[in-house]
């Protein structure tokens, strides 16, 4: 794999594995190997927003560790900005921003303007550079009234965005957010959206995203990464999630009186309430010609379409890959279930 630096991250047959001890009767323990992140691979172009998505233990935490130098591959290669992370991690640490939502990288007794002028000292960032990147953060982030409180005494989701500045005053590269909006009210995790929105298309720093709340990622990422026990389970647009885990949109239809079950062309009636219908089609399937068509054969008063719940795609998705795996198979990607799209 070169290293070509409109590539900005390259991962190629990543691996790595952890020894744990596991009781084996009342006295004895055993020692067994755990694969947590199992041959993985992608490339992410300069620029690009992405959502590396999976439950709980999949492996997504330990694959940003090893991108960040924290942790050290046990196999296969791996490059962020032509740096080894772990044999460069000084080096690489001036290229990139880490956000780990359950964990502050802010002085706890500090003040958040103390705070942020340690980390001007530890990147050696030049004054005006700093003070320009300050300013733009705390108007888009609205950290101004929070500068001379202690961080210890900020809410959650003010320390977060708090974090998100932090991570950004010596201009990284790439973004790395591991549950950035995790326990966040609503209004909060809209500021922290809009903000990225606006960092990605302003100055075109890249992303990688890891979260259990879906909204972020359907808001901010045109490309999505699902992990699941390791291994690479899909890569390609949003959209092409439902049409891997074969999901359906719903319509809902309002009928002028209490009819029997609408009977159209790619669609079918699952529920009937009174003179409420639900239709379900394919996902990927357009909407305005069955409407046309309900319109056409039937009362209609009024409609709504309900978008399908990713969560469940992405549950599909996985008992589809167990299934195949099960079963022996391998998917293009050369896993057991795997898929890539685009």
């Amino acid at each position: 794999m070169d290293d070509d630096l409109s590539e900005l991250i390259e991962v190629a047959d990543l691996e790595k594995t952890f020894h744990v001890r596991v009781r084996k009767g009342r006295l004895r323990r055993q020692r067994r190997e755990v694969r947590a992140v199992d041959g993985i691979s992608f490339r992410v172009p300069r620029g690009e927003m992405v959502g590396y998505i999976g439950p709980n233990g999949a492996g997504k935490s330990t694959t940003i560790k090893m991108l960040t130098g924290i942790l050290t591959p046990s196999g296969g290669r791996l490059r962020v900005a032509g740096i080894d992370p772990a044999r460069d991690r000084t080096r690489l640490a001036r290229r990139i921003g880490v956000v780990f939502g359950q964990r502050t990288t802010l002085w706890w007794d500090l003040p958040l303007r103390d705070s942020y002028g340690l980390v001007r000292r530890m990147y050696r960032v030049e004054k005006r550079r700093f003070e320009e990147n300050l300013a733009r953060c705390v108007e888009l982030l609205e950290l101004a009234p929070l500068l001379e409180v202690p961080v210890r005494q900020l809410s959650l989701g003010q320390r977060m965005r708090g974090d998100i500045a932090a991570a950004l005053l010596h201009d990284p590269e790439v973004l790395y957010l591991d549950e950035p909006t995790i326990g966040l009210d609503v209004v909060s995790k809209a500021k922290v959206r809009e903000f990225l929105r606006d960092l990605n298309a302003e100055r075109g720093t890249t992303i990688l995203l890891t979260t259990h709340d879906l909204t972020d990622i359907e808001q901010l990422c045109s490309r999505v990464m699902v992990i699941d026990h390791g291994r690479l389970m899909y890569d390609g647009p949003l959209g092409g999630l439902h049409e891997v885990g074969e999901s359906e949109r719903t319509l809902v239809v309002d009928l002028e009186r209490e009819l029997a079950p609408i009977e159209v062309e790619g669609a079918r009636t699952v529920r009937v309430e009174g003179p409420r219908q639900w239709l379900s089609f394919p996902a990927t399937a357009s909407a305005a010609p069955l409407v046309a068509r309900i319109a056409e054969g039937y009362p209609l008063l009024d409609l709504s379409l309900r978008e399908p719940d990713i969560e469940e795609v992405i549950a599909r998705m996985y008992a589809m890959g167990r299934e195949s795996g099960e079963r022996g198979e391998r998917g293009p990607m050369g896993s057991a279930g795997g898929v890539r799209v685009g």
